[in-house]
């Protein structure tokens, strides 16, 4: 066989790309991945998800010294940022994983290939390689996985220094005195909690009448008010007009999303966060005729397979699923399988979303308005962090609970929203419930240690039924 001849070749080498290789390589097909960025890891590793959890964990330590370790009996004296060394440790996380998938290649027998890949025809895939020069890939099966960029707002200018993406906003020289934040979503959030943290006046402005949309309403309410009461500013409704340069920063113009009177807003740096959009710019879909829809998102049928035999995609590029890398990583997995003849299946029901503020968020399953809207009679358990033993002794100020929405006739569990400390972790034991089809009953009869925050699961289960111990 050719050493250009592959069973796969993935082109993006993200969370889907490459967890989908190293699986198509275990179960016995000769792969390859090529990669534009020449850092494997995709968006979520290079200027994503750990990045900004690198920050988000700094910035978290950083104002716990400065506000809350006296609470515990800490005195600390002479406390001073050093905003260089924290970039630092950002790097070396994100220097040290990306190293490491190489090493995972290496062991797995995947070929990487540092480049822009081009379909050029079903089956064949061209390389502008990184180091220079040309090559032709020949696959009998091609998987689109490159994954999504920074939407734009019309007419802004973004040059990642005063008018910053996610990504500038990830690498910011200093601490800037005013920033606003375009987008109430959890990116948006989540920057504006880092730069929050250290010192910045963070405004956020949302044209929807609420942050985080998808989002269950009550765990959005609780979750403005935690983050009003840490500082930060919200103006929703709000549209952004303009957004101009000016002396010392930026101007932006806004108004009422209902139309009304505009004003404008000052600030050091502005960050565009209103959404991602699918990255398929380049790849030669057209030309190969793959099928697209206006908004640049690929259909596929339930194999993952595009319209065009041999041509299959995962990830961001899908239209009407999360834009998540834990998800992308199913689709890679399940993906791979098909391909080597055996049988996967994600299921999209059971896709947990997590927001990294503080208090965290995390969520699986249906809201209670998709379930009103459903017409679905649900009973309902919550129970709050401020009656959970472990919570109150580590001192979390931010309080929060468990909410857990199970089927009225057959308490099937339907949705869990948790917001409060260390949720995205917490929300792990209710996504195998969903996945598992459990009840509330059954997650109630489930033996918790004790004292632990996932207590507060247990007793969110028993009042499904009304009938919480603690409460």
């Amino acid at each position: 066989m050719s050493e250009d001849t592959f069973d796969v070749v993935f082109i993006g080498g993200g969370p889907g790309g490459y967890v989908g290789a190293i699986k198509a390589a275990q179960l016995g097909l000769r792969t390859a991945c090529v990669e534009l960025r020449g850092t494997l890891g995709g968006t979520c590793l290079n200027v994503g998800c750990i990045p900004s959890k690198a920050l988000l964990q700094s910035s978290h330590l950083y104002h716990e010294a400065e506000a809350e370790f006296a609470q515990h009996g800490i005195k600390t004296s002479g406390l001073s940022l050093d905003l260089k060394a924290m970039m630092a440790r950002k790097r070396e996380v994100v220097d040290g994983l990306t190293t490491g998938i190489e090493g995972l290649f290496k062991k797995n027998k995947v070929e990487y290939i540092p480049g822009r890949g081009r379909i050029t025809s079903p089956g064949s895939v061209q390389v502008e390689l990184n180091g220079g020069g040309e090559r032709t890939l020949t696959a009998e099966n091609i998987v689109i996985a490159t994954g999504s960029d920074v939407m734009g707002l019309p007419g802004v200018e973004i040059d990642e220094k005063t008018v910053v993406s996610s990504t500038g906003a990830l690498s910011l020289g200093k601490v800037p005195k005013h920033l606003v934040v375009i987008g109430g979503g959890y990116i948006g959030l989540e920057m504006g909690s880092v730069w929050g943290r250290l010192g910045a006046k963070v405004t956020v402005v949302e044209f929807l009448d609420r942050i985080t949309p998808g989002m269950d309403g009550e765990l959005s309410r609780h979750l403005q008010r935690a983050l009003t009461a840490q500082g930060m500013e919200f103006r929703l409704s709000t549209k952004v007009t303009g957004v101009k340069k000016a002396r010392g920063g930026v101007e932006l113009s806004v108004e009422p999303a209902a139309g009304g009177e505009a004003e404008t807003l000052k600030a050091n740096v502005v960050l565009v966060s209103i959404g991602r959009k699918p990255f398929t710019d380049g790849l030669g879909l057209a030309e190969v005729g793959v099928a697209m829809d206006d908004r640049g998102f690929i259909p596929v049928d339930e194999d993952y397979q595009t319209n065009i035999a041999g041509i299959f995609a995962i990830g961001d590029v899908l239209p009407d699923r999360p834009m998540l890398a834990h998800k992308a990583e199913d689709e890679g997995v399940v993906l791979s399988e098909k391909l080597a003849g055996h049988v996967g299946t994600v299921n999209y029901d059971a896709i947990p979303g997590v927001c990294y503020t503080w208090p965290e968020v995390a969520t699986v399953g249906k809201s209670e308005e998709e379930l009103k809207a459903a017409g679905i009679a649900y009973n309902k358990g919550r129970f709050s962090f401020a009656a959970n033993s472990r919570a109150r002794s580590s001192g979390d100020r931010e309080g929060g609970f468990v909410k857990l929405l199970a089927d009225k006739e057959t308490d099937r569990l339907l949705g869990a929203h948790i917001i409060g400390p260390d949720a995205g972790t917490m929300i792990a034991e209710l996504v195998l419930a969903l996945e598992m089809g459990a009840s509330s009953e059954d997650i109630a009869l489930t033996c918790h240690a004790h004292p632990t925050l996932n207590e507060a699961v247990k007793e969110a289960a028993l009042a499904v039924t009304g009938k919480p111990l603690n409460m």
